[in-house]
């Protein structure tokens, strides 16, 4: 039986990152309704972004376009972080700082992968300087 992985639902970065999606959506609910076309609108946004590139790095060949697509996902990891924190100073949610780790954890998990597919890629030429 092959290790390979054939599809981006199998990677346990994606998995989390979706459930992490799943718990924006439900924390939002709860927010007030001149919110609701704002900041939770771009949580949302933002939280889905995540899955959603992890996905489209996992379908690109090359490591470095992978390494690339999996790379800008880490600005929106830390753009949901302070949007989270926001809310909790904004004081419309409480008790954020399981969600704070779990997107810390999903960074931690998509910074290894990172660091993965880079020692997957062709060995690096050296300069010839003569």
């Amino acid at each position: 039986m092959s290790d390979k992985l054939t599809d981006f639902r199998q990677l346990n970065v994606w998995q989390k990152s979706h459930k992490l999606v799943l718990n924006i959506y439900e924390l939002t609910k709860k927010y007030p309704k001149d919110e609701k076309g704002e900041l939770s609108s771009r949580m949302r946004h933002t939280a889905a972004d995540i899955p959603i590139r992890i996905a489209q790095g996992f379908m690109r060949r090359s490591p470095k376009d992978k390494t690339f697509a999996y790379k800008g996902t880490l600005e929106s990891i830390e753009a949901l972080k302070y949007m989270v924190i926001l809310s909790r100073d904004l004081e419309y949610a409480k008790n954020v700082d399981t969600l704070i780790e779990n997107i810390e954890e999903v960074g931690r998990m998509l910074t290894g992968l990172v660091r993965s597919v880079r020692s997957e890629g062709p060995p690096r030429q050296e300069k010839d300087w003569s």
